[in-house]
């Protein structure tokens, strides 16, 4: 199978890498930056390009793995052709295709990624979606060659995953970047928080994050609470503390009455 990659970010980079592993043979790279495309192309050993008008009509499948900003107007840009199109992005849905292509469909991997760290591809969950049974079958099987836990999914039910994504990692990256902050403060690295970190993901793994919420906003400690609102200086940051702090309490509140 041909394929040729429509971006070349940290998605695309750990994607083509894979599919390569598995020999997947990766004839070309396209992104709007040459340092990137030329990068990610020469550990394929594959060519490159930055004119979209340029990228090949001869491969089996087109893999768009690009901001979401910039997805529709690339579809639009790609020469017609017989390939089998699909997207990588949890919140855009699979219709972005219409009237382009007569095959295609999603792939959606639920993980987050960086270019130069590797990730298990078989516990990633891969979350697939097509236009018809026959591009549907042929995600699958090249979902499988990567993943153990492929997982067929509607659109409007993949938005959910992406935004469980943002709550459960990008937020929660937003608040470690606090933490080391607040910890600078106290003239301590940011490591002497990983054990608390690995305690609080290991516990959902055998508990409900509901059942696993601890601190002074379940507690309704309003004494701490108030000790730490007087050290925060960015005024941003102390309403954060105060919504989410109310919301944990709220939360358990609410349960507590109904039990």
């Amino acid at each position: 199978m041909k394929v040729v990659f429509i971006g070349a970010g940290n998605v695309a980079t750990q994607l083509a890498a894979e599919l390569h592993k598995h020999n997947f043979d990766i004839v070309q790279v396209y992104s709007r930056s040459e340092d990137s495309a030329r990068l990610l192309a020469q550990g394929l050993n594959a060519s490159y390009r930055t004119d979209i008008a340029q990228v090949t009509t001869e491969a089996d499948l087109y893999i768009f793995s690009v901001k979401d900003s910039i997805l529709a107007d690339l579809i639009k840009q790609l020469s017609p052709n017989n390939g089998l199109w699909i997207h990588t992005a949890g919140s855009i849905p699979l219709n972005i295709f219409e009237g382009y292509a007569s095959s295609y469909g999603v792939l959606y991997p639920f993980q987050t990624f960086s270019k130069n760290r590797s990730v298990n591809w078989q516990d990633i969950p891969l979350f697939i979606e097509a236009n018809c049974s026959e591009a549907l079958k042929r995600i699958g099987v090249l979902a499988s060659e990567l993943s153990d836990k492929v997982m067929e999914l509607s659109s409007d039910r993949r938005m959910y995953v992406h935004l469980t994504g943002v709550f459960a990692c990008n937020f929660t990256n937003y608040m470690y970047s606090l933490s080391e902050k607040f910890l600078e403060k106290a003239g301590l690295p940011f490591n002497i928080a990983l054990p608390l970190i690995d305690e609080t993901c290991a516990k959902v793994h055998t508990l409900s994050p509901f059942e696993a919420q601890t601190g002074p906003a379940m507690r309704n400690d309003t004494n701490v609470m108030n000790k730490h609102l007087s050290i925060i200086d960015d005024e941003r940051v102390k309403e954060i503390y105060k919504l989410i702090s109310s919301d944990i309490h709220d939360n358990h509140s609410i349960v507590k009455k109904d039990l």
